[in-house]
């Protein structure tokens, strides 16, 4: 049986991160795998209490190093009463968005330094990071679409708001990230259907972490 390992899944707004973690997390439970499924910003009691913070409100509610600082606060609690326990206890962890957001969101997207958000992950996480990160990639007009029509929670819709110059440097923001860690990041085209994107992700765990998914 291969070891328990993190997983994350990235892109921007509508990428369909929530559904495919869903159904990834179905796939390896089915083959007698163990696996916790969770979010940021949120994840644990404290996370979601910061989340209610960041995800409603003005657009402009945060100037950029606060809001960095408010993730990395919620990052921090999720890390160590979720994430670590539940890798220490054996099981897979799929998480929708961990640190790549902050770096585009608060990076790319608002023009924070990388320096800084760097800076910020070691003092908070020191190396700790994903085994893959899995990179769902749309264009922006059609995620915008899909995340208005997906009926989400009421008033969590403050990065939607955004402008779409905004979430045009998100998305470049994380085809960046992949280019600077192809090792640790695999881009899925998201404007398929629902199944081929599902089996595109079973096909980049399987071949990148051993994992013995179906095709």
């Amino acid at each position: 049986m291969t070891a328990p390992r993190f997983i994350t899944l990235e892109g921007g707004e509508g990428a369909g991160k929530s559904t495919h973690l869903r159904r990834l997390g179905e796939s390896m439970r089915a083959l007698g795998e163990t696996v916790v499924l969770t979010r940021e910003p949120g994840g644990s009691e404290g996370a979601e209490q910061i989340r209610a913070l960041l995800v409603g409100g003005a657009v402009n509610r945060w100037e950029p190093v606060t809001e960095a600082l408010l993730h990395y606060a919620a990052r921090r609690d999720h890390v160590e009463r979720t994430i670590r326990p539940a890798l220490d206890a054996g099981s897979w962890v799929l998480c929708d968005r961990f640190a790549d957001s902050t770096m585009a969101y608060q990076g790319y997207g608002q023009g924070l330094a990388r320096d800084r958000i760097e800076a910020l992950h070691r003092i908070v996480l020191g190396e700790f990071k994903p085994a893959l990160t899995l990179i769902l990639d749309l264009p922006v007009e059609e995620g915008l679409i899909r995340a208005r029509g997906r009926g989400g929670a009421a008033g969590e819709d403050r990065y939607e708001r955004m402008g779409p110059g905004f979430h045009e440097r998100l998305r470049a923001g994380f085809l960046d990230i992949a280019v600077r860690e192809p090792a640790r990041c695999v881009i899925i085209e998201a404007t398929r259907p629902v199944e081929a994107v599902a089996a595109a992700i079973r096909a980049a765990v399987r071949e990148r972490l051993g994992l013995g998914l179906p095709a």
